[in-house]
């Protein structure tokens, strides 16, 4: 036996290994209808969670990966919203339920508790990947049996989430950009939207004391989730939404601030095109306003991008100043697919400088360079499995094989040292967060399959 096919043999020894562990993970999270995102801390339903859980269920079971779709719809409101939250029944769970009230919003479902906001639009990819895991005909049928919800979502995001009809959404909270912390979120809470009381907190630094009341302290020390003053402001947003019953209307109207996030509006841009994929497939009908809107959207998209700092940003909806702050999300119009091949070429760049986004394991949250940077910081530093995912899929379609290849390769690396973990560190790619975080492990699992075929 040659040296080649010995480490042939080792890496696809390894593979399955890796394998045998993620299917793991995702049995031991399975609730039935849904699969929560790790045992404690997430019990509940997340939607872009399903969404990229779906996609690595599909390689073993289309069935179950149908179902954690149509789990998602069951919380639909009736205005087309998907929330990003679908609440767990039982007492113990009364809390989080309380804590949205969904219900007071005339749209909400009867008899399913949800939040009150939504999250990025992952559903139109995972229902065309499921499909693709099916015959002709049983797909088609797939796609016939999602469509009223899916067709429902994409039509809130454009009749209420863009008020002006100028082709990007708006966001009203963190949390819906699946970023959380994200530096250009944070920083623009931190100049304009932090409350009196707060920043008493944080000048007299007794934000320390309210940190050790955190439901999520028994996952990480403190310094290694988000701050105390960032977890206060983001509550603090949420219940200014809740006031105002989730209106959107009433949200604008009393100048609560809204950002047209770049990561979300890239991920909206490819799922519109799964649209069109879908509607071409089965012949549906897509309204003419709404098709209309769709191609608005990629050529609107083109207002994101700096011609002096060749990046894209996220920017604010009313006054369409750019936040140009750096994140992660400067390197998923990659996977939108609406940019320039030139200006992909100078994305790869930053991804190429171990200053900006090339440390030793891939992509992190943040840029290295940036003043937000922090390694383990949750979504201000560490790498995450889902973009990364997202980004080697534009890399795949933008031709830059070897650049996906090459970061396939980190993220193996990663849960080989430190298993299915909630992020990891960009720098030595120690493992933290949650334990068997079940995107992890359902991304791991269609990176590996993918590269067996």
């Amino acid at each position: 036996m040659s040296s080649l096919e010995y480490d042939i043999l080792i890496t696809m020894s390894k593979n399955d290994d890796l394998l045998a562990a993620a299917r793991n993970v995702l049995q031991k999270n399975d609730k039935g209808l849904y699969t929560m995102p790790a045992p404690g801390l997430y019990p509940h339903q997340w939607l872009w969670d399903s969404c990229f859980i779906a996609i690595g269920l599909r390689h073993d079971d289309v069935e179950r990966a149908k179902m954690e779709i149509l789990s998602l719809l069951r919380g639909q409101w009736s205005n087309g919203m998907l929330p990003h939250i679908i609440f767990s029944k039982g007492h113990q769970y009364r809390r989080d339920q309380n804590f949205w009230y969904s219900k007071i919003s005339p749209f909400a479902p009867d008899g399913v508790a949800t939040s009150g906001i939504t999250q990025p639009p992952m559903l139109a990819e995972a229902i065309v990947r499921v499909g693709e895991k099916m015959p002709v005909v049983e797909r088609r049928s797939w796609y016939r049996q999602v469509w009223p919800g899916l067709l429902a979502y994409h039509q809130w995001l454009f009749t209420e989430r863009d008020p002006h009809g100028e082709g990007l959404t708006l966001q009203i909270h963190p949390w819906e950009t699946g970023l959380d912390n994200t530096p250009p979120w944070m920083g623009e809470m931190h100049d304009h939207l932090l409350p009196w009381w707060i920043r008493a907190l944080q000048a007299t630094k007794t934000d320390t004391v309210v940190g050790w009341f955190r439901r999520d302290s028994h996952v990480e020390p403190r310094g290694k989730r988000y701050s105390t003053i960032d977890a206060l402001a983001m509550f603090d947003a949420q219940r200014r939404l809740k006031r105002k019953a989730y209106n959107i209307q009433h949200i604008l109207d009393h100048s609560l601030f809204a950002i047209e996030d770049l990561a979300f509006n890239s991920i909206f841009i490819r799922a519109n095109q799964h649209l069109l994929d879908i509607a071409k497939s089965t012949r549906a009908t897509i309204p003419p306003d709404l098709l209309g809107r769709i191609h608005l959207s990629a050529k609107t998209f083109d207002e994101l991008w700096d011609p002096y700092t060749e990046s894209y940003y996220s920017r604010d909806f009313i006054t369409h100043r750019l936040i140009k702050e750096p994140s992660v999300a400067s390197l998923l119009p990659l996977y939108a697919g609406c940019i320039s091949k030139e200006r992909a070429a100078l994305l790869i760049k930053s991804l190429e400088n171990e200053h900006l986004f090339g440390p030793p394991y891939p992509v992190p949250s943040t840029p290295v360079n940036s003043p937000w940077f922090q390694p383990n910081g949750y979504w201000q530093g560490p790498t995450w499995f889902n973009t990364n995912w997202l980004i080697i899929d534009g890399l795949k379609r933008y031709g830059y094989k070897h650049h996906a290849a090459a970061l396939v390769d980190g993220m193996h690396e990663l849960i080989e040292q430190g298993g299915y973990r909630e992020y990891f560190n960009p720098i030595n790619g120690s493992g933290h967060g949650a334990h068997d975080f079940s995107w992890t492990a359902a991304l791991s699992i269609d990176l590996l399959q993918s590269d067996k075929r």
